[in-house]
C-alpha cells in the first residue's frame, strides 16, 4: 500500500527543487514518482527523420524518490506527515498525527478519503 499515489498534491522537502508544489503524474516503481514541474532537466536529442523527431534541446522530467516529498494538506496548504490507518480488511485511509487530514483520493478501490 502506497501513501503517495497518482493525482496527489505534494511538496518537495529536499534537493534543488525544495519548496516546489506539484501533482504526482505517475509512479515509476515502488520508491520513485514523477512530479509535475520537479526535477526537470535539459536533454540533447538527435534528429531521426524516420520517426519524424527533430533534433535539439528538450525538457525532460525525471523521477524523484518518494522520501523527498510530503503530501499537502488541502486546508492549510502545507506539507504534513501522513500514515495509513486500517479501516477494514482491505480498506485504508490516510491520517495525520497532527490534525485530521482529509486527502482527496482518486477513484481507486483500496483508498478512502475521510
Amino acid at each position: 500500500m502506497q501513501r503517495i499515489i497518482k493525482g496527489d498534491q505534494v511538496v518537495v522537502i529536499t534537493g534543488r527543487d525544495r519548496g516546489t508544489k506539484g501533482t504526482v503524474l505517475s509512479r515509476v516503481d515502488d520508491r520513485h514518482i514523477i512530479v509535475e514541474g520537479v526535477n526537470v532537466v535539459k536533454k540533447a536529442v538527435r534528429p531521426n527523420p524516420a520517426l519524424g523527431v527533430e533534433g535539439g534541446i528538450v525538457d525532460k522530467t525525471l523521477p524523484i524518490d518518494q522520501s523527498n516529498v510530503m503530501l499537502v494538506n488541502p486546508e492549510t496548504g502545507k506539507g504534513e506527515r501522513v500514515g495509513l490507518r486500517k479501516l477494514t480488511v482491505r480498506r485504508f485511509a490516510c491520517s495525520s498525527p497532527m490534525a485530521p487530514l482529509s486527502v482527496p483520493r482518486p477513484n481507486e478501490g483500496d483508498h478512502v478519503a475521510f
